[in-house]
């Protein structure tokens, strides 16, 4: 197996990786951030600020990481 070969096995096990725990970041934010408000109804529109804050941050783990695998190809 080439270099080549080894650069897009690396690049697919870098994006399955962050996307594994991206999907599992944003789904354990929305799960808490469901059951909060089924919780607590009154509190939604201060829980709901500190959702989509929390699916932002979660999301920015998958857009790094595909910020990398784009490195990975062109810079190695």
């Amino acid at each position: 197996m080439d270099n080549e070969a080894l650069k897009y096995i690396g690049l697919g096990l870098t994006m399955l990786g962050g996307g594994i725990g991206a999907g599992y970041g944003i789904s354990t934010v929305f799960q808490s951030w469901l059951n909060s408000i089924g919780r607590n109804p009154a509190a939604a529109d201060k829980l709901g600020k500190v959702g989509f804050i929390g699916f932002a941050a979660t999301e920015l783990v998958l857009l790094m990481t595909f910020v990398i695998a784009i490195l990975l190809i062109y810079a190695a």
